[in-house]
């Protein structure tokens, strides 16, 4: 299972919410990159970038944030945050992202999402299914849509798509465990051939200890995305080692 720590931007800052709430923001490092260099230090690969405030603004803003990580470090990064565009699109891709991952798009211009799949593969394009008592929840987590995540899911699998995120907002920043019920059912269902290939589904929001990871490996999760965890010193960098 891939470890993957999250660096979210607002203001070109690294921070973290709770329950995606932006009143809730805590500022924990003003260099992001500072922060990415310490991931790759303790032989992390991987990074997952949300540009909170592009996310807010429903286009891409701190790529210049993108830019500097991925130029200076050499972290596979897949961002995310207000990508609503082919130019958005562009922007990340050009400034350094290796995947992207869309929402928002997903529900809102499926047209528009199912052209970057077709266009970029499905290795490229990531969804990101977020759940808010089992329905989609877009919009930087402030707008809940009727459409149930499972379904959802399924729907883009047909569609080629391979990697999904999904969070569930109840959990995320809460530090008391993630969903594991929610990942177990999702890759329960999924992993039906006649729905398209095995999807590669990547567990975020609430990793709390260490332990949760086997866990999370038992069920077949591709990936893990933690947060609030590493930077509140529940796990630490050398606990993931092993897992690394």
């Amino acid at each position: 299972m891939r470890i993957i720590p999250a660096i979210d931007i607002i203001d070109g800052k690294c921070v973290r919410l709770t329950k995606g709430d932006y009143e809730t923001k805590k500022i924990y490092n003003e260099n992001p990159l500072e922060v990415a260099k310490m991931f790759e230090a303790s032989g992390i690969e991987y990074l997952h970038l949300v540009d909170l405030d592009g996310a807010k603004a429903n286009h891409i803003v701190n790529y210049k944030v993108l830019e500097q990580i991925a130029s200076k470090t050499k972290l596979k990064i897949d961002f995310g945050g207000g990508l609503k565009t082919n130019e958005d699109l562009l922007i990340a891709f050009n400034s350094g992202a290796r995947q992207i991952t869309g929402g928002s798009i997903a529900v809102k211009d499926p047209e528009t999402f199912e052209g970057w799949i077709n266009k970029y593969g499905g290795n490229k394009i990531i969804l990101g299914a977020d759940s808010d008592a089992g329905k989609v929840s877009i919009s930087g987590w402030m707008e809940q849509t009727k459409e149930d995540v499972i379904p959802f899911i399924k729907g883009y699998q047909k569609k080629s798509i391979q990697y999904v995120i999904c969070t569930d907002i109840s959990k995320d920043g809460m530090l008391e465990g993630p969903s594991f019920d929610l990942y177990k059912e999702i890759i329960a269902e999924c992993s039906n051939s006649s729905s398209g290939q095995s999807i590669k589904l990547i567990a975020s929001g609430g990793i709390s200890h260490i332990d949760e990871l086997p866990k999370l490996i038992e069920l077949g999760c591709e990936g893990v995305i933690i947060g609030k965890a590493i930077y509140e010193n529940r796990i630490s960098l050398r606990d993931l080692e092993k897992f690394v």
